[in-house]
């Protein structure tokens, strides 16, 4: 180790940076966490489109609280398998940031589309939005959360 050429360390630290990528890369949220997640979503669209206002406020918030909970043990990303541990420097910071507002994101898209299905007089249309969000979330989170992570350098 004493006599490394300058060329030979910087390409082993580009080697350890590449494989450092392609670790932080696979970091992501488990798949039940998705469908969790959209089971949730359809349950509130259910109350909110059928239950009573105090039983819609008391799911609202138990989803939230039910959420933060599982979302602080996942949501670093630490613990895909439990065969890795990966450190939070590697998992990356911004990956709640990320996923809050993707959780925003779809949040409006449900309220805009039961707004657009209750103008068209369709019944239950928090039903049929929260459905087809959930859909997005259970088939399509983990593809979603992988490109906002590369846009936003998560």
């Amino acid at each position: 180790m004493e006599n490394v050429a300058p060329d030979q360390a910087r390409a082993a630290l580009e080697a350890v940076e590449r494989a450092r990528s392609r670790v932080a890369e696979e970091v992501g949220l488990p798949r039940a966490y998705w469908w969790g997640m959209a089971v949730g979503w359809v349950v509130l669209g259910l109350i909110g489109d059928l239950g009573p206002q105090w039983l819609i406020i008391a799911a609202t918030v138990t989803f939230g609280a039910g959420h933060a909970f599982v979302a602080s043990r996942l949501l670093s990303g630490r613990r895909r398998t439990d065969q890795v541990h990966v450190s939070a420097a590697v998992a990356g910071r911004r990956i709640p940031i990320v996923v809050v507002g993707m959780l925003f994101a779809l949040v409006a898209l449900t309220i805009a589309v039961a707004m657009v299905l209750h103008s068209g007089g369709a019944g239950n249309p928090g039903i049929w939005a929260a459905v087809l969000v959930a859909a997005i979330i259970g088939f399509g989170g983990p593809d979603i959360l992988r490109v906002l992570r590369r846009w936003f350098g998560a």
